[in-house]
């Protein structure tokens, strides 16, 4: 129970610091600007409940897709270490991360698709962070993995229906240096996936 429990947290920490909802709620606040709260709520609604089938799917079937590909597990979490370092990277010196690079679009519940769904909430880091939660585990730790996720785009959605008063309360200041300390626990989320990758390969 108590692995369980540390297990939980864990997964909880690396999804909430790599899909950050305050952060990303500045992007759907651009994004939406000048939509009607009818059309923000139905695009916030629809970008929560499509990145949550995406990432669901790649936990279902990660395994299989390990064997498909041939991908080993070791293999799997260094390069995925990599990944997650470099996007926490980018966040600690104030960039926008290349995966999460936006376009100029107009107002439209599309938008709910892309950019919102992939890649702000389910974008490359969140599926390495998922599918490395579940590359060796139970199916109870899997069920856990994507009940953790479902709650993870619950806070999402409840964090974007409550951007405008989140911004006015907070200020940009605050949900700067917030995205920087996410920065940083993403980092060392990569940076750990890197070392236990290493540790399995060799066997130490």
């Amino acid at each position: 129970m108590e692995n369980l429990l540390s297990f939980s947290i864990t997964v909880f920490t690396g999804f909430f610091a790599i899909t950050n909802p305050i952060s990303n709620m500045t992007v759907f606040l651009s994004l939406t600007e000048g939509a009607t709260a009818k059309t923000k709520h139905s695009i916030n609604k629809r970008a929560n409940i499509i990145a949550f089938i995406i990432v669901t799917l790649f936990i279902v079937l990660g395994k299989f897709i390990f064997e498909l590909f041939n991908i080993t597990i070791p293999a799997f979490k260094i390069f995925g270490g990599i990944l997650v370092f470099f996007i926490g990277f980018e966040m600690l010196q104030s960039k926008k991360s290349n995966v999460k690079h936006l376009k100029v679009v107009d107002v439209d519940e599309n938008i709910a698709v892309s950019p919102l769904a992939i890649p702000i909430i389910a974008g490359p880091g969140t599926i390495v962070t998922a599918m490395n939660a579940v590359s060796d585990v139970s199916y109870l730790q899997i069920g856990l993995v994507i009940a953790i996720f479902g709650l993870m785009c619950l806070l999402t959605f409840i964090t974007f229906r409550a951007s405008d008063l989140i911004v006015k309360v907070l200020g940009n200041n605050v949900i700067s240096v917030i995205g920087k300390i996410m920065g940083l626990l993403i980092g060392i989320i990569g940076t750990g996936m890197i070392i236990e990758g290493i540790r399995i390969a060799f066997d130490l």
